[in-house]
């Protein structure tokens, strides 16, 4: 492990994995633009953040609003995408708009801030993609068609970029958590078991992504699977 003061651009950071990123990446010492789509949400203060709003999932003014950010700080080094949402249900209960916009923020958002951010990437010592997946990455569930879809797709694009990248000093990781107690449940009618070995903690993520941040250059960690003891799903009265 080296520490080499980064500044990381975290995406989703004024709530649950996101926000555990940024707290634990600005306790090691390194700066962090937190980006969400109301910076009323975020509880951060410190010296070395700076919170910054863009909704991820309006395509049309992303472009406009990433060049806005890149120019404003020129020096990032790095992402951890950690925005997203869930929805499941049968595939034939999902309306056109309601596919369109869980891809588009789970999914292609992504997409266009890779794209954006990888040619300063490249110029920069060290630099490192990170991708929040899921285990829905790994294996398709039932009412879970176009959740599991818009993981599927971020696994298969940070393979295919890491192979893009590899001779670049740009490293691309995958993180695939289990069931993380947070706030993505609050609008589910399921969530994780509460024993302690039945979830995961945000802050188990941000200590894989931390992990991925400080490794030595010269290594690249692929792809983290994380998940709790015991997989329990409970339904919500």
């Amino acid at each position: 492990m080296q520490f080499i003061k980064r500044t990381i651009l975290v995406t989703g950071a004024s709530s649950g994995i996101g926000q555990a990123c940024a707290i634990a990446l600005l306790k090691q010492g390194h700066e962090v633009i937190g980006v969400s789509r109301n910076c009323a949400q975020f509880i951060v203060s410190h010296p070395e953040f700076t919170a910054y709003q863009i909704d991820l999932s309006d395509l049309d003014s992303l472009p406009a609003k990433l060049k806005q950010l890149s120019q404003q700080f020129p020096h990032i080094d790095s992402l951890i995408c950690a925005a997203g949402k869930g929805q499941f249900n049968h595939l034939e209960e999902f309306s056109i708009s309601q596919i369109q916009e869980l891809m588009n923020l789970n999914f292609t958002s992504i997409c266009l801030l890779a794209k954006h951010f990888l040619p300063s990437l490249k110029q920069k010592s060290l630099s490192d993609l990170i991708f929040i997946g899921s285990e829905a990455a790994l294996k398709g569930s039932r009412k879970g068609s176009i959740y599991c879809a818009s993981k599927f797709a971020i696994r298969g694009f940070s393979q295919a970029l890491r192979d893009e990248c590899a001779k670049s000093n740009v490293r691309v990781s995958l993180i695939n958590p289990g069931m993380v107690k947070t706030e993505f449940f609050d609008q589910l009618n399921f969530e994780p078991g509460n024993d302690k070995n039945q979830h995961l903690l945000a802050e188990d993520i941000a200590d894989a992504a931390t992990y991925i941040i400080n490794a030595r250059s010269g290594i690249i960690i692929d792809e983290i699977n994380l998940n709790p003891a015991n997989k329990v799903i409970q339904f919500k009265k």
